[in-house]
């Protein structure tokens, strides 16, 4: 089957979802979704490549499950797949969306063994339940409800989607574009996964693992006179800040850079670098706040943050229980699971001569509970 290129669509924002992690990141014992659902059509047949569309902020840190080709998505379902499509190698596209995650082997096989009848081919299943169509009521017998995978002529895909309407699956494309589709019996097992009440009827997932995961934090910057002092989002003082291309809050820095240590994002450099104006001056609370749902996004749960501050100035005995509710409240965890924690370097070095802070954080994270939620 070298001549068919899997597309895995895993780029969606999990609107309808209604759970902090996106859904294609919930972990599956310890692989995410997306990745469970790709070795699932890996032992059905032997395909040319995979290719796996994501969140472009995502793709580095997808890259560091699987040896796969990564896409970045676009704004509708639609353009994620012309991404694809423009990487794609084969000559034939099986297009897949992680949301039907309990793959269902015989129905992908009944699609791959029809693929030279037509140039679309899609699963299909019957409507049990009585129908109304507006208000008005039609034979149940005339619907059919289709699903995915689809397998698709690659040129003749791309073709089809050339055009300003919005389709919600390949076969609808094709056959707007007077293309063959073909229909094969589809499966109840691949119920989509759309809201977090559909979970109960996934008997494929196994529930999380129980590891957790450990990040550290350190950063440092001097003093610049003149300049509001922001630590962990409290302004301590207007003599003196520090210098920084954003608000230089050390503290928050820190603690950003725990937390994408311990899920292995990377740093904050590669995030919110100081070469980009756009962070000129920005508040660091804004920055902490997009780490968080970018880290609860991917499937973790905050369990503690311990930050220590090393200084001689400011002091903050009067401002550590100010800064430990602002960071939980941006966290969205309870103020216990924050410890802050200051001392000084004892005159030594840049600290000890009152010229700057450094600031050293750890994060303990673990995997979402969806089995929970």
């Amino acid at each position: 089957m070298s001549e068919i290129s899997l597309i895995l669509l895993s780029a969606g924002s999990s609107s309808r979802f209604g759970m902090g992690s996106k859904k294609q990141w919930l972990r599956v014992d310890d692989e995410p979704l997306w990745l469970f659902v790709a070795k699932q059509f890996e032992r059905i047949c032997d395909f040319k490549e995979i290719i796996v569309v994501g969140d472009a902020k995502e793709l580095l840190y997808m890259q560091n499950f699987a040896d796969y080709k990564f896409v970045a998505g676009g704004k509708e379902r639609q353009d994620s797949l012309k991404n694809a499509l423009a990487a794609a190698n084969g000559k034939f596209v099986l297009t897949a969306d992680v949301a039907r995650c309990c793959v269902d082997a015989q129905c992908v096989k009944r699609v791959l063994s029809a693929k030279e009848s037509f140039d679309s081919v899609a699963p299909i299943i019957s409507v049990a339940d009585t129908a109304i169509l507006a208000s008005e009521y039609v034979d149940r017998n005339e619907l059919k409800l289709i699903q995915t995978p689809q397998l698709s002529n690659k040129e003749l895909l791309i073709r089809a989607l050339d055009s300003q309407k919005i389709f919600t699956d390949d076969s609808s494309a094709m056959k707007n574009a007077g293309f063959s589709v073909g229909f094969v019996e589809g499966s109840k097992k691949q119920t989509k996964l759309t809201q977090k009440e559909d979970l109960k009827l996934l008997d494929c997932l196994n529930a999380p693992s129980h590891d957790s995961f450990c990040g550290t934090g350190f950063d440092t910057h001097a003093f610049e006179d003149g300049k509001a002092c922001m630590l962990g989002g409290v302004k301590i003082t207007d003599e003196y800040g520090f210098k920084a291309h954003s608000d230089g809050d050390v503290l928050i820095h820190s603690v950003i850079d725990a937390l994408l240590g311990a899920s292995g994002l990377g740093d904050i450099g590669e995030f919110f670098p100081d070469t980009d104006a756009k962070y000129k001056s920005i508040d660091s609370k804004e920055l902490l706040a997009d780490v968080v749902k970018l880290v609860r996004g991917v499937g973790f749960e905050i369990s503690n943050i311990d930050v220590t501050v090393v200084a001689e100035k400011p002091r903050l005995s009067a401002h550590k229980n100010e800064i430990k509710r602002n960071l939980a409240n941006i966290m969205q965890v309870a103020p216990h699971k924050v410890c802050i924690k200051a001392t000084t370097a004892e005159k030594m070095g840049f600290v000890g001569r009152g010229e700057g802070v450094v600031v050293m954080s750890a994060a303990s994270l673990k995997f979402f509970d969806w089995t929970k939620a």
